[in-house]
């Protein structure tokens, strides 16, 4: 019974550290298997870092994490992008998966796999390299630089994409990696040089030496002072420091080019890799910092540097010739001297306070030995550091956009302004009504050439899901900056609504419209036969499209995905953003509308569009019904409601500007003296009136007889 209790605490004993952690070890998932397929266990962070770390039994291997724990980077839809990154012990991006997104143009357009393409770029990538995505520079050959190709199209979501997945990474790496950036303020000075003597570096404290007696080095040490004598390396007397070292940062040349000279100075330096800090050692005591057998180019075993409790990978820069190098200035000799190298990566800080160590190894017995271990602090002086400069932060991406896209939102800008002034002076321009075609059809194929096809500036019902949501989360303008174009669009379009209603986007910016419009005009210069809509259907089917626009946008705060989908009764994205390069059911039905609007003008426009039905809601609140009217419009004259193509006009003459696109027609007609009945009455009575007039003042002047 005893040896069964004892096995059983033995092996609790093995077991107890297992089953402390039971909670936070786990069996590795199939998501970490397909990145890491060596691990073999996996855990949750200790600390509040949404990471799960990896390893392989007991050897790390990396970090497991979801960029939405990390980043919030809105994306087109409004949502961010969420990512399964793993990320190795060397900074580098092993593997990454799509989690899920509501990228419009992915989901119903492109398809998914031209994103899931541009993210396995990313796989392998360290991040010390800069990424540079569909860059139409000359490309330089570079370790550093690396070119991942776009996505046509999808400029936005891509450039989301790369932000969340760097953004998220390099958290991950600050927090768990060294040599990932970190918050130090200032540097060693490499540039500032003037002449200095011996005397004058140990002065301003630029040499740190690190003398110990036998007496104290036994007392640092806690033990007996006969103990050290038989750790001394040499025969030197024993009133000689046991320990004697003297340490010098080569880098600032105020430092090493006074020690060295210039031509070594340069010579050392040289040798460095970037980032790379010399130290030189020199020792004379009792007790080197290197043994006898020290292999050089290795980890010293008795020498140490440490910042905040961290150790700095010191390596020996393997400089033979330094043991009996002529230096410039004449240092006491030295019997060890070595140059050790360790990078500015690994955490060093040259403001914080080096903890110079010794490891001491004294004998026990003639089997066994101990080592005791003794450390100084050495500052090094304000007079060898500069200021780091603040990282200049990387503008946010929609400033980036909006810089790209600048020669866009200029020539947007010149438009918008003419169409303003065709709105606001338009009782000055009807004199012009004979130029209002050429200018309706040039402004027609502009949306849809400019604005459509080239900076996809089709406004969408989706956008309005974009800002119903985002006022109900809460409101994030960061969304709606990502696309300029559809920004400046929405703005515009916006405050149009409060001054002329929602004709002006429907009738002047809409490319589709435009689209339906043009056909029309050509429909009609073929004399091809227009279906006409009983007016009683007319005004039933009118009402159609709030229904759409109310079933769309409840959906979408029930279920987005299945909102987004019902979006497709939108012909835009088939049509203007992806120009029909699609699967053969929407170019179908984007045709279909194409055509119908060939027999009933604009019939997608009055009666399906969810778009344009929330525009009328607003419009409502127009503060002009600027459309000039007359009272014979309606009895006798009905030119006008009959050139409408739309059924704006009632029977009585007044427009109903819920429906109206303003397309100017019964401007034109109204102000044109030929084709306005009121007009020919009124110049037909005004000539009926002259000419009587000219009757009645006629008078017979009857000369008398001379005789």
């Amino acid at each position: 019974m005893r040896w069964r209790s004892a096995l059983f605490l033995w092996l609790l004993l093995i077991l107890l550290p297992f089953l402390v952690s039971a909670e936070s070890w786990r069996e590795v998932s199939e998501e970490a298997q397909a990145i890491f397929p060596s691990a073999t266990r996996m855990k949750a962070s200790s600390d509040t870092l949404p990471v799960t770390e990896i390893y392989q039994l007991d050897q790390p291997l990396g970090f497991l994490f979801e960029t939405d724990d990390l980043t919030d980077f809105p994306g087109f839809s409004g949502d961010s992008i969420n990512l399964r990154v793993g990320l190795d012990t060397d900074g580098h991006i092993l593997g990454i998966a799509l989690l899920g997104h509501h990228e419009p143009i992915f989901l119903h357009g492109l398809g998914e796999k031209p994103l899931v393409d541009f993210i396995n770029q990313y796989g392998g990538l360290s991040l010390k390299q800069q990424v540079l995505v569909g860059s139409a520079q000359q490309r330089i050959a570079s370790d550093d630089i690396v070119y991942f190709d776009g996505v046509t199209k999808a400029t936005v979501s891509v450039m989301v994409v790369h932000d969340t997945i760097i953004s998220a990474a390099r958290k991950v790496a600050q927090a768990r990696l060294t040599g990932f950036g970190s918050s130090v303020q200032t540097k060693l000075d490499t540039d500032t040089f003037s002449p200095k003597s011996l005397s004058a570096l140990n002065d301003d404290n630029y040499l740190y030496h690190w003398q110990l007696s036998e007496e104290e080095a036994a007392a640092a040490l806690g033990v007996n002072a006969s103990r050290l004598a038989d750790a001394r390396d040499s025969d030197q007397p024993d009133n000689t420091s046991f320990i004697d070292l003297t340490l010098a940062v080569l880098n600032p040349p105020m430092v090493g080019k006074n020690l060295l000279g210039e031509t070594e100075y340069q010579r050392v330096m040289n040798t460095l890799a970037p980032g790379e800090i010399a130290l030189l050692v020199g020792s004379r005591g009792g007790y080197h910092f290197v043994a006898d057998d020290f292999v050089r180019g290795t980890t010293p075993a008795r020498f140490s540097l440490r910042q905040q409790g961290s150790p700095l990978a010191l390596r020996d820069a393997d400089l033979f010739h330094l043991q009996h190098a002529d230096f410039a200035l004449p240092l006491a000799p030295f019997e060890r001297l070595n140059i050790f190298t360790f990078s500015d990566q690994s955490g060093f800080d040259p403001a914080v306070p080096l903890s110079v160590g010794m490891t001491v190894q004294l004998v026990k017995n003639h089997l066994e030995s101990e080592h005791v271990f003794v450390e100084s602090l050495y500052a090094l002086p304000s007079t060898l550091l500069v200021a780091v400069p603040p990282t200049e932060k990387p503008l946010p991406l929609w400033q980036r956009i909006w810089i790209d896209r600048q020669a866009e939102i200029a020539v947007m800008a010149m438009y918008l302004v003419l169409l303003t002034g065709v709105f606001v002076f338009q009782r000055r321009l009807v004199r012009f009504n004979r130029y209002l075609t050429p200018a309706r059809l040039a402004s027609l194929v502009f949306v849809i050439g400019f604005i459509g096809f080239y900076a996809q500036g089709q406004l969408s019902v989706v956008n309005i899901y974009t800002l119903l949501l985002s006022l109900w989360n809460g409101f994030d303008i960061r969304v709606f900056l990502l696309d300029p174009i559809l920004f400046v669009l929405w703005t515009y379009v916006f405050i149009s609504l409060f001054l002329w209603g929602r004709g002006l986007f429907c009738g002047w910016l809409c490319p589709f419209g435009a689209m339906q419009e043009l056909i029309a005009a050509v429909a009609e210069k073929y004399r091809v036969r227009q279906w006409k809509i009983r007016d009683a259907w007319h005004q039933r089917l009118i009402y159609l499209k709030y229904f759409v626009l109310v079933l769309l946008v409840g959906m979408a705060f029930n279920r987005l995905s299945l909102a987004e989908t019902l979006a497709e009764v939108e012909p835009f994205k088939t049509a203007v953003t992806l120009v029909f390069d699609r699967s053969l059911p929407f170019v179908i039905y984007a045709l279909a509308l194409l055509l119908i609007s060939a027999r009933v003008h604009k019939a997608y426009c009055r009666y399906l569009c969810p778009l344009g039905a929330g525009l009328a809601v607003l419009g409502r609140f127009r503060l002009f019904s600027w459309l000039n009217r007359r009272s014979e419009c309606g009895s006798p004259c009905r030119l006008c409601e009959k050139s409408c193509g739309i059924n704006a006009i009632h029977n009585d003459g007044s427009i109903d500007y819920n429906e109206c696109v303003q397309c100017l027609e019964c401007v034109a007609i109204i102000s044109d003296e030929n084709r306005c009945v009121a007009n020919k009455y009124g110049k037909n009575r005004k000539s009926k009136r002259a000419t009587q007039s000219s009757d009645e003042s006629v008078v017979v002047v009857v000369s008398p007889n001379i005789y």
